[in-house]
């Protein structure tokens, strides 16, 4: 739900402060008859241009770049790339916990498999054992519930591989955040949507230290759930009305009448196609991830900078009017991103730095 009429807003039955509340109207994209005011964040030296909603028109935009910026991170791909410092070691782990003798993955075996998967790591399997040949023992109709297996048991092994001092996080990603939180600039972490989950998610986000993870927002479904939009949208704090759920019950029918007709098309032009699959309860739940992640640093929506490695977050972003930068990692190396706002192979130096982030007109 994009955006929401104030009249419903009043209806939220949440304990919260003004400042939170304020931050939760800039989130959405539709305000009007605002009025500007100017603020400090933290006490920091940063002038804030905040627009206070009382109606229902567009908010008007400053014609001055705002000085005013957060940066929301991704985890996989953007602190670690998961995909080649710890991945491949927990296929691995996963196939000696099944017995599976004869697969092994080397970086040159895996890189190539990921690349034609496209980062599915059931498609990687299938592509291996179609390769080698599948366990003789295996019946037909149960290779699905072994590759839930393998990726189970990798799952498990990939939470130990991430602790391990040899898995390392993205160069200059240290440097990146603190020269953020030097500058006063809001830092949020998100792991909501994380392929891998929030425990592994977590694993990863402890690499950074306690006294920098003591300056950063981490926000995982609690915290979106505890969010004034989280609230609105999962229902916690109001009750959906009939135009929400019906809504909601129109977008499920249009995303599965569209995988329907790609794959007829698909199957009549005896081509494989790939084709977004991706639920709405999945898009709403990124949404209200990035939404919660703004609502928490206090910045309105479009004066975050989604720092993106996967392609579900960029979906997301585009879809509320987020700026986003995408982090290239090893599943993404070769993938393009026309609408991106921007594509970097890292940090620092001539990749990503807090300094090109403020220069760019994000507004």
């Amino acid at each position: 739900m994009e955006t929401a009429s104030c009249s419903l807003l009043y209806t939220l039955r949440v304990s919260t402060n003004e400042i939170s509340r304020r931050a939760f109207l800039h989130s959405i994209p539709s305000v009007s008859h605002a009025s500007v005011r100017n603020s400090r964040f933290h006490g920091r030296n940063l002038q804030f241009s905040r627009c206070i909603a009382s109606n229902s028109v567009s908010c008007p935009r400053d014609d001055t770049p705002s000085k005013e910026l957060a940066v929301l991170l991704e985890v996989e791909g953007v602190l670690m790339d998961v995909y080649r410092s710890c991945n491949r070691q927990a296929f691995n782990a996963a196939f000696r916990k099944l017995g599976l003798d004869c697969a092994n993955w080397t970086q040159p075996i895996y890189l190539d498999l990921l690349r034609k998967a496209g980062g599915n790591e059931e498609r990687m399997l299938v592509l291996f054992f179609n390769r080698i040949g599948w366990p003789t023992s295996l019946p037909t109709n149960e290779k699905e519930t072994f590759m839930k297996s393998v990726i189970r048991e990798k799952r498990n092994a990939l939470g130990e591989v991430v602790m391990e001092k040899t898995s390392p996080l993205r160069p200059g990603v240290e440097n990146f955040i603190d020269d953020a939180l030097n500058e006063g600039i809001p830092v949020v972490i998100l792991t909501t949507y994380s392929e891998n989950g929030d425990k592994i998610s977590r694993s990863i986000i402890e690499k950074l230290g306690d006294e920098r993870i003591s300056n950063i927002k981490i926000i995982g479904k609690e915290e979106v759930e505890r969010s004034l939009y989280g609230q609105l949208v999962f229902g916690k704090g109001v009750s959906s009305s009939l135009d929400e759920q019906l809504a909601k019950e129109a977008r499920k029918a249009a995303s599965a009448e569209k995988l329907r007709i790609a794959e007829e098309v698909a199957s009549m032009l005896k081509l494989r196609v790939e084709i977004g699959t991706g639920t709405p309860e999945s898009l709403q739940n990124i949404v209200a991830s990035l939404r919660a992640g703004a609502e928490y640093a206090k910045v309105p929506v479009q004066n975050c900078v989604l720092i993106a490695g996967s392609h579900s977050g960029v979906v997301g972003a585009k879809q509320i009017g987020m700026p986003y930068v995408i982090l290239r990692s090893s599943s993404t190396s070769r993938a393009e991103f026309p609408s991106a706002s921007s594509v970097m192979d890292g940090f620092g130096g001539a990749d990503l730095t807090i300094s090109k982030l403020r220069q760019k007109r994000w507004l």
